[in-house]
């Protein structure tokens, strides 16, 4: 398996990927599907703050899922927050192919100066919960009956872990992300 950038070549496999996700899982509370012109829009407006967007690929260069960081808010006080999205082909599930995108996603993230990361686990999948408790994830918190999908009430769980030295040390607000938000 490769990890690698996401580029927009990859947006047709990204679109399906998440269209699996929407219309079969819980991990994603949209009902409809976006078409590839909105997930690139989407794709475009989180690489453009720079933040990562993750592609894992097989050895044929087949894309088994995505990862990206985002702002978790977009309050400037909220901009050494991220949170992580992680989207699996069917086929990739169950082979550590999350496992593999969120430790990247947390390298680079820590490496751009971010403090903290929260996933945001719709449906409390136990398996995006599993994922994250390894990589290092603690809960924070859960909302019971947040969202309603495929004829039931779901709860979305909320997990979190430090980057880097985390809260123990000021941040600095002339680097990145410290330059986000900036008004």
């Amino acid at each position: 398996m490769i990890i690698r950038d996401a580029t927009p070549a990859d947006l047709v496999e990204i679109t399906r990927i998440y269209a699996d996700s929407v219309l079969t899982g819980v991990a994603s509370y949209e009902l409809v599907a976006p078409d590839e012109a909105e997930m690139e829009r989407r794709m475009s407006a989180i690489t453009e703050g720079g933040y990562p967007y993750l592609i894992a690929a097989d050895e044929d260069g087949g894309i088994l899922g995505y990862a990206y960081a985002s702002a978790f808010r977009t309050r400037p006080a909220y901009r050494w927050l991220v949170e992580d999205s992680i989207y699996l082909a069917p086929e990739a599930r169950g082979r550590g192919v999350g496992r593999a995108l969120l430790e990247a996603l947390i390298g680079r993230c820590e490496a751009l100066g971010f403090r903290q990361m929260v996933a945001v686990i719709g449906g409390a999948h136990p398996a995006s919960i599993a994922v994250h408790q390894k990589a290092g994830f603690v809960t924070s918190g859960m909302i019971s009956g947040s969202g309603h999908k495929h004829g039931r009430w779901l709860d979305t769980v909320f997990m979190q872990r430090p980057l880097g030295q985390g809260k123990a040390t000021d941040p600095d607000p002339d680097t990145y992300p410290g330059t986000l938000f900036r008004g």
